[in-house]
């Protein structure tokens, strides 16, 4: 009984430590670090472009999860 529950904690244990390493600051990516493009254009303003290649950004991790109300369509009378 105690040797299994060791067995699933420490597999679960190393589960978590393997798909730790997909998570950056843009979201769920399969690099560690997101490629990121940065320049300035010809009248000197500067540009970033990040997080392209995540496979979900915490934006639409949180448009998943709103809750949607649903608004009613008429009158009830």
């Amino acid at each position: 009984m105690l040797k299994s529950i060791m067995i699933k904690t420490i597999l679960l244990i190393v589960t978590t430590f393997l798909l730790s390493g997909c998570v950056n600051k843009h979201g769920v990516s399969a690099k560690y670090y997101s490629d990121c493009e940065e320049y300035y254009d010809l009248q000197g303003y500067y540009h970033k472009k990040c997080g392209e290649d995540d496979i979900v950004t915490y934006k639409e991790m949180g448009e998943f999860f709103k809750k949607k109300d649903e608004k009613p369509k008429g009158n009830v009378w």
